[in-house]
């Protein structure tokens, strides 16, 4: 019987494209106050066209390029930090809050997300979701190698909520990274196949894959019942 639930958040519980989409707004609004620079919404077009190209790395060097903005290294690292440490627009779906309110009354509910620590620290106060969870665990805070597919983080909630491996769940997107650690723990693990989400790619690597599938976050309390 499940008696904990460990969520992702990244296109778990919310759609990442939306956080994309207010970073580079964010530094659209930044670049078109320099000198020679086009409008904002110029701007965040060649944004998110290079992004949904599949230029994940090299965003805004190339879009730079592309409308003939002079920039060295330090304005790239400007950049990244402005999209890192902007306040994102953003709201967590209704859906997800019928669910995490729904989940909270019954399960010991926990969040744990890699990526950069403000970054994560601002989406989550954006969207609102920290009172439903016992405990939040940004990776970030124990160390970089802490990042998923490490155990760390997992070990660090089921030890500090005294949870048994067994009674835990986690419920997350990306088949890269999210269940390996989960699945070698003997936790149960739920992909969440959202519309809209960014990492689409599978894995061929022992135990990446997840026990369930749903594909959508209503599925999911009837789902942990079955457990």
């Amino acid at each position: 019987m499940i008696e904990t639930v460990i969520f992702d958040l990244d296109d778990t519980l919310y759609d990442e494209i939306d956080y994309c989409k207010s970073g580079f707004n964010a530094v659209a609004d930044y670049l078109a106050t320099l000198p020679q620079a086009p409008a904002n919404d110029r701007i965040f077009d060649v944004f998110w066209r290079q992004f949904s190209a599949g230029n994940r790395t090299k965003t805004f060097n190339t879009a730079l390029d592309e409308m003939a903005i002079d920039y060295d290294d330090s304005l790239i690292r400007e950049l990244i930090q402005l999209y890192r440490n902007h306040t994102p627009n953003i709201t967590s779906p209704a859906d997800s809050r019928q669910v995490l309110e729904k989940l909270s009354g019954k399960y010991t509910l926990a969040l744990l997300t890699d990526g950069f620590l403000p970054a994560q620290r601002l989406k989550v106060r954006a969207l609102k979701i920290e009172d439903y969870f016992r405990m939040v665990v940004y990776t970030e805070e124990i160390g970089r190698d802490s990042w998923k597919p490490s155990p760390a983080g997992f070990e660090k909630i089921l030890q500090t909520l005294n949870a048994d491996p067994i009674s835990a769940a986690y419920v997350a997107d990306n088949e890269l990274k999210d269940f390996i650690a989960p699945n070698n723990l003997g936790m149960a693990t739920i992909q969440l196949i959202r519309p809209n989400r960014i990492h689409t790619q599978t894995s061929t690597e022992p135990n990446a894959k997840a026990n369930r599938k749903i594909h959508q976050i209503t599925d999911l309390p009837n789902l942990l019942e079955t457990l």
